[in-house]
């Protein structure tokens, strides 16, 4: 394989495994696909923390959808070395990850984490490129299009998939529509001033077939910790797009019926113009409209996410418990 000189997130995902490996519990990662740009050979990486049963309870952590948005990759990487730290001191942790799972893809788009791109190599904005169309009134442009590979949210040719998108697909279908109850979580920034945590659809005004549970786990959240700062709502209250990867998993899983349980897909859309605002000068790089920049920022953006992780985790893995309580 012609890989490319070593680059930051690369050499934490191969840290990251060095340690799980020693720990004594159940750890994969797997190189899913190879993305090939310019003569060199970019992998995109899976982990399987965890049970071996895929029937039980599972929680999904994704980023670098959108290469520009390095700090979700960095929030992921970040949060799976703290998982390695306390799964070798913790029995309880370590006992835990006998009847739950933990997987991810820390970065779906290497390509254009690797090159500061918000597409992948071939210019896809890979959140657009499912066969998913939206009804309702879109933004022209940023809701997806099939103009030109040079405007931003390209959403590639009708029907073709991105392989960085087939290859989230076959992980998330393989790795999570078969448990008991799964959620996934994608980490993304660059709209808005507020932290969001959007639930389906995308694609529709309407309600989802699961939109009870999610409510259900907003108040959740709620009731944890009355103080948080996120802003739960469907996605569409803030726009449609078409091509929407994760409406489009839902529906596969969700109407097909070979599975019986529930697959609750969530992104976290930090509000990555309050950065902005703090800090005008950064417009002028690459990332600046999506990533924090300051090192000060940078460590407080990977503070302030840490409960809604660990909260995900824990409340998938205690799912029936909860259930019972809210409703």
């Amino acid at each position: 394989m012609n890989v490319p000189n070593k680059f930051p997130e690369l050499e934490r995902i191969d840290k990251i495994t060095h340690r799980f490996k020693k720990l004594g519990v159940n750890f994969e990662r797997e190189v899913l696909s190879t993305i090939d740009y310019k003569g060199k050979e970019y992998p995109v990486h899976g982990f399987v923390i965890g049970s071996k049963d895929t029937s039980v309870p599972t929680f999904g952590l994704f980023g670098g959808v959108h290469g520009l948005e390095k700090i979700g990759t960095h929030i992921i990487l970040n949060y799976l070395s703290s998982l390695s730290y306390r799964v070798s001191m913790n029995d309880f942790v370590k006992k835990a990850f006998e009847s739950v799972r933990f997987v991810s893809i820390p970065m779906v788009n290497p390509v254009g984490v690797r090159h500061n791109k918000r597409g992948n190599g071939n210019g896809v904005d890979l959140m657009r490129n499912s066969p998913t169309e939206a009804v309702g009134k879109k933004i022209p442009f940023a809701s997806g299009h099939r103009k030109s590979s040079k405007i931003w949210w390209y959403q590639g040719r009708k029907g073709v998939l991105e392989k960085e998108s087939e290859t989230l697909i076959n992980f998330v279908k393989e790795q999570m529509f078969s448990s008991e109850f799964s959620m996934a979580l994608d980490v993304h920034s660059g709209f808005g001033m507020k932290d969001r945590v959007w639930y389906p659809y995308s694609k529709t005004a309407d309600s989802f077939p699961d939109e009870k549970k999610a409510v259900m786990f907003k108040r959740l959240m709620k009731l944890i910790n009355p103080f948080h700062i996120y802003h739960v709502e469907p996605q569409s209250d803030s726009y449609l797009i078409d091509g929407d990867l994760w409406d489009y998993m839902y529906d596969l899983q969700h109407f097909n019926p070979k599975y019986s349980g529930t697959f609750l897909p969530w992104t976290l859309e930090m509000g990555s113009w309050s950065w902005v605002k703090k800090n005008p000068f950064q417009l002028f790089q690459a990332t600046g409209l999506f990533h924090p920049i300051k090192p000060h920022r940078v460590k407080r953006t990977m503070r302030r996410h840490w409960w809604l992780l660990d909260f995900f985790t824990n409340s998938v893995a205690n799912h029936e418990n909860w259930e019972k309580l809210i409703k």
